[in-house]
């Protein structure tokens, strides 16, 4: 436990980030997945799911929560799958 005032603060404040964070992460995880089964379904228009994952990955680099590089790297993975998924 805490032993001092602004360790305590600290506390309350890691916790009320971690929060935050397990949130934005989860709903980057959901847009990510709706992605990839967008891609994978056949006949299927995934534009708009890819766009709301790159979005939220976005978000989420803005935010703290992903290292910028990380969803630069998800984003370009994601649009690698979707040219791929055009392709074929």
């Amino acid at each position: 436990m805490a032993n001092t005032k602004s360790a305590e603060k600290r506390h309350r404040q890691s916790l009320k980030r971690r929060a935050r964070n397990v949130t934005v992460r989860g709903e980057v995880k959901t847009a990510v997945k709706s992605a990839r089964e967008a891609l994978a379904t056949k006949g299927g228009n995934p534009t708009d799911a890819l766009k709301a994952a790159s979005k939220a990955l976005n978000k989420a680099a803005s935010k703290g929560v992903l290292h910028k590089r990380t969803a630069s790297r998800r984003i370009s993975r994601l649009a690698k799958a979707a040219s791929k998924a055009a392709r074929a």
